[in-house]
């Protein structure tokens, strides 16, 4: 019972630690700050829950879906986890950096914030929020549940991590003005650096398993 407990538990803590690197919610505060200054205050708050929901439901999808697109492209744990390391290692490079991802930011979309009211959906709930960092995020941790019940964790986890966004890009404005600019860099070098820590751990998770594979 004590070897379950601390095993939900520190999957729980990765999941957790993981989502909120990748969505890194105080570094998207500034954009969603930008894309909606010229909505009320409470047209914000309704993009900021719209925009969540949007973002939960996306990676709720892949998190039960995740084994099943495993199964259909025949790809195997190991390689998702290589490749998601890598891709999570150039994420927390830029975030070390305080460098905003092309993906989340491109022109095509911000003129699609400029020239339509209902931006909650698309950019700011994908993938602004549920960026493509986070969604490998979900179908790595859901392939990697060590029992049926760790599904629990995860999303459990992903509900959180995603109150926790909600609130903060609410309170964006509130929140720049507290700790500044400079501040939100900070933070976001330090996540950045927990960033690269999870990503070569999950690269060297994968290596080993694909080299034990091949010298027996």
């Amino acid at each position: 019972m004590l070897n379950f407990v601390q095993s939900e538990l520190e999957f729980f803590i990765l999941c957790l630690t993981t989502l909120f690197t990748l969505i890194n919610p105080l570094g998207i505060s500034p954009i969603l700050f930008v894309m909606t200054e010229r909505f009320t205050k409470e047209e914000k708050a309704d993009i900021a829950l719209k925009g969540t929901l949007t973002a939960t439901g996306a990676l709720l999808v892949f998190v039960f879906m995740g084994s099943l697109i495993f199964n259909v492209f025949g790809i195997t744990v190991e390689a998702f986890q290589i490749m998601g390391g890598i891709l999570f290692f150039r994420s927390g490079l830029s975030m070390l950096e305080a460098k905003i991802g092309r993906t989340r930011t491109t022109p095509t979309e911000q003129e699609e914030s400029q020239s339509h009211d209902d931006i909650a959906i698309s950019p700011i709930g994908i993938p602004l929020i549920a960026g493509p960092g986070a969604i490998t995020a979900a179908m790595l941790l859901s392939s990697q549940t060590p029992g049926i019940y760790s599904y629990g964790s995860l999303v459990m986890a992903v509900l959180i991590v995603l109150s926790v966004v909600y609130l903060i890009l609410r309170n964006g404005d509130k929140i720049i003005k507290a700790i500044g600019f400079s501040g939100m860099r900070i933070i976001q070098r330090i996540m950045g650096l927990l960033l690269l820590v999870i990503a070569v751990q999950f690269v060297i998770n994968g290596a080993e398993v694909v080299l034990k594979r091949i010298f027996h």
